[in-house]
């Protein structure tokens, strides 16, 4: 059996980056959401956050995984999720792009703070 250690830092913003994820109890539902559905298909989801427009997932590729399916996987059934549980108040998609970058080993402590402090970040950003 391979061992592999691919670590890759995902970000993917909502449909004309609309501000649906406004409501902090929406995202914590989604995130959960989202993480506990990429176990049951297999994608290590090492930790997700995000704020009103957008998701940060840093995520451990398998070997016999790529990255463009895990995301369709995680945004397809996510929306999917989200509109048939009707959490937002006009319908809910991801936009197509999204960003992915490799992450070093020594580097997956600095992503992890990153992406667990997404509301700071923001707030910030915001005064």
């Amino acid at each position: 059996m391979p061992f592999i250690k691919i670590y890759i830092h995902l970000v993917f913003s909502t449909l004309d980056r609309k501000p649906l994820l406004n409501s902090s109890d929406v995202r914590i539902k989604l995130w959960k959401h989202i993480k506990q559905n990429g176990t049951e298909k297999g994608i290590f989801i090492d930790m997700i956050n995000g704020y009103s427009d957008h998701c940060h997932c840093l995520i451990s590729l398998g070997s016999h995984q790529n990255i463009e399916k895990i995301v369709q996987l995680i945004k397809g059934e996510s929306s999917h999720w989200l509109n048939q549980n009707q959490l937002t108040k006009e319908k809910f998609a991801w936009q197509d792009e999204y960003f992915a970058v490799s992450v070093s080993e020594s580097m997956i402590e600095n992503v992890r703070n990153y992406i667990k402090n997404q509301e700071k970040h923001h707030q910030k950003k915001l005064l």
